[in-house]
């Protein structure tokens, strides 16, 4: 009997306060309260890619260069001729960082940045224009690609300046017009003399290369 009571009393105040909880809950959502959530986690900004230094772009023009070179995009002359305004550029970036205690000033920085542009353009001008190298399948030939391989490979290394690379691209630039012009003389072909005459100028050039490849003088040493 006390069971029964008991169950019967308990009852109503377990349903009193279910519905209280019901009530609260409706009056919660009616009221229009936002019901409080887990913020989302901030992302991250965007990191903002610095703009190239000038040693940097410099470098860049140098890797276009030589792979224009070996590709044979880039004849001897127009390698001579960029890589001469290179060391133009070098030369005056330099000169204004001894003026300045080591810094360029930001109109400086803006001169320099004009000058690579116009670099730039002339590169792809070369590069991408009807003058490109060829090579033939005989040994005055193949020694003349073996030479603009070598050059490449310093320009890619850094072992080789604008400067000197201006320097043995107009030594070969000579040896291409000597060998182009002796054999329009002779019918498209070069007797022994001619050709035991290009072998010397090779190695002379071939001297040159190696001894500039490595003496001190390098990109990373000159670089602006």
């Amino acid at each position: 009997m006390k069971f029964t009571w008991l169950k019967w009393g308990v009852l109503p105040v377990v349903v009193l306060m279910v519905s209280g909880a019901a009530m609260a809950q409706d009056q919660s959502q009616s009221s229009g309260q936002p019901q409080t959530s887990p913020a989302p986690a901030a992302q991250p900004a965007p990191e903002q890619k610095p703009d190239p230094s000038i040693a940097q772009r410099k470098e860049n023009q140098q890797d276009r260069i030589a792979n224009g070179v070996k590709s044979g995009q880039l004849t001897a002359g127009e390698t001579a001729n960029l890589e001469k305004k290179e060391a133009a550029i070098n030369g005056e970036t330099k000169a204004d960082r001894a003026a300045n205690g080591g810094k360029l000033t930001a109109a400086e920085k803006a001169k320099i940045n004009k000058q690579q542009n116009n670099l730039s353009k002339q590169i792809s001008k070369d590069k991408h224009n009807a003058n490109t190298a060829h090579y033939g399948n005989n040994k005055v030939d193949q020694r003349r690609e073996n030479q603009q391989d070598r050059i490449a490979q310093g320009i890619k290394s850094g072992k080789l300046t604008p400067s000197e690379t201006a320097k043995l691209e107009k030594q070969q630039k000579g040896i291409n017009k000597q060998v182009a012009a002796d054999r329009k003389a002779n019918g498209g072909k070069l007797t022994t003399a001619q050709k035991k005459q290009i072998n010397k100028e090779q190695n002379q050039a071939s001297k040159n290369i190696h001894q500039k490849k490595h003496d001190e003088a390098t990109q990373g040493s000159a670089k602006p």
